[in-house]
């Protein structure tokens, strides 16, 4: 009986070893999705969708990787040639023309339309710029605007006003209002200004106004909203030649910013070096300069005096302009995982996860409306990024977006360096560099 008994024992156990083991066979493996991105004030936010997005899909884990700008850019290219690339990645338009000529995007429209995906959703343009022809590379994750960021105790001390400083205006001749109150913000050593005949240009200790680089061939924050405000275009649209880097709006405005730096108002770019325009900003150094919204965030922790967003000025065609980026989520088309990546690109652009980057207050979503939350969750951080918004209203423009960017980028880039480093003015070497630029498009695929 005992024998019986043990063996019923043994029986019953093998019954439930096997129940479950065919039960865990029955379940499906759990996927692991690879997210990068590289702005590291973004990755507590995304990993919060995740957590959301995980308990809906108990199937799939995702994985975020954040990297800084350059060794971000550096681990994608090598992991996209190495076949270890991320499933899902943080993507932006001055690499998106590459990417697209490299195929290695998966093209998302078929999966839009399969789960009839919505996409009016987003901030006007901001989904059309990932495309391509029927193509889809991309679900929008965000935008910017550029503003000026100006130091007001400096401003206060030279006797410049806020609603003055509202109200620049800027021509390639003279500066403008917004050239004379550059100059009136530089100090020397002995604490003149620029405007004063005993001013000594190799003595400057505050300057008026810096440019950050020579921002290549976007000039985001750099030179492109002067430029478009006197005329200046990039291209026709998205994808289309010719280019137009040849056009003396862009020269003039390149040699008006080198006049800067002659006169003292601004540094050259060998004393900028690498210190960075944000940098000197934030220790007084500089009293005006030109910031993407993403910088927000950045002025608030580092800026240790009293200081104020406004729009940029007023160009000589009578408007202002900004260009409004993007960033977005994209999908490597060598992903093991598509289906599972998917699923995760949709929740990164969906009102749920738009809602937890919205709300906290780095970035201002590319959901209509979401921005505005974000905004409230800054001035609640003590910034006023209003004119970030005001700018948004003005005349906007998307960065070039084009074939053969490497090349591209390489040519009109070093023609930019060469004016802006005093070793040529403006309209030869851009017309030579746009000519070669547009030979090179006319191999490029319609």
């Amino acid at each position: 009986m005992r024998r019986f008994r043990l063996l019923l024992l043994v029986v019953a156990g093998s019954i439930l070893l096997l129940a479950a083991v065919m039960a865990i066979a029955a379940e499906p493996p759990v996927v692991t999705i690879r997210h990068a991105l590289w702005d590291a004030s973004q990755k507590p936010l995304y990993q919060q969708c995740a957590t959301d997005f995980e308990r809906g899909h108990p199937g799939i884990r995702i994985r975020i990787r954040q990297q800084g700008w350059d060794d971000y850019w550096t681990t994608l290219s090598t992991g996209f040639v190495a076949s270890t690339a991320p499933d899902v990645f943080a993507d932006h338009l001055s690499q998106f023309p590459e990417q697209v000529d490299n195929g290695v995007l998966l093209d998302i429209a078929p999966l839009v339309a399969r789960d009839h995906v919505a996409t009016d959703i987003y901030e006007d343009g901001l989904y059309a710029n990932w495309g391509r022809g029927r193509a889809q590379y991309a679900l929008p994750a965000d935008w910017d605007t550029v503003a000026l960021a100006v130091n007001l105790d400096l401003a206060r001390a030279a006797g410049i006003t806020v609603d003055e400083l509202r109200n620049l205006n800027w021509n390639p001749r003279d500066g403008g209002s917004f050239g004379r109150v550059a100059a009136r913000l530089t100090r020397d050593a002995a604490g003149h200004d620029a405007l004063s005949p005993a001013f000594d240009r190799s003595q400057v200790v505050v300057r008026g106004y810096q440019t950050a680089g020579s921002g290549g061939m976007m000039g985001q924050s750099e030179w492109s909203h002067f430029a478009v405000s006197d005329g200046f275009t990039f291209q026709d649209g998205p994808w289309r030649a010719p280019l137009h880097y040849d056009a003396p709006a862009l020269a003039q405005t390149l040699d008006w910013l080198v006049s800067l730096s002659a006169s003292g108002v601004s540094a050259t770019p060998e004393q900028l070096g690498r210190l960075g325009a944000e940098a000197m900003f934030a220790s007084g150094r500089v009293a005006m300069i030109a910031v993407g919204s993403w910088m927000v965030g950045y002025f608030r922790r580092e800026a240790h005096f009293h200081y104020t967003f406004v729009p940029l000025p007023i160009g000589p065609l009578g408007y202002r302009a900004t260009m409004r980026n993007g960033l977005a989520h994209a999908i490597w088309s060598g992903t093991p995982h598509p289906e599972q990546a998917w699923q995760w690109l949709r929740y990164l652009g969906s009102p749920a996860c738009q809602s937890v980057v919205a709300a906290g207050g780095v970035v201002y979503p590319a959901l209509r409306g979401a921005g505005q939350v974000a905004a409230a969750a800054q001035r609640r951080a003590g910034s006023d990024p209003e004119a970030f918004f005001e700018m948004a209203a003005a005349h906007t423009f998307p960065p070039p977006i084009i074939s053969h960017a490497p090349q591209i980028k390489d040519l009109i880039a070093n023609a930019i360096d060469a004016v802006l480093l005093g070793r040529a003015r403006a309209q030869a070497p851009l017309a030579r560099a746009n000519a070669q630029a547009n030979e090179l498009l006319k191999a490029a695929p319609p």
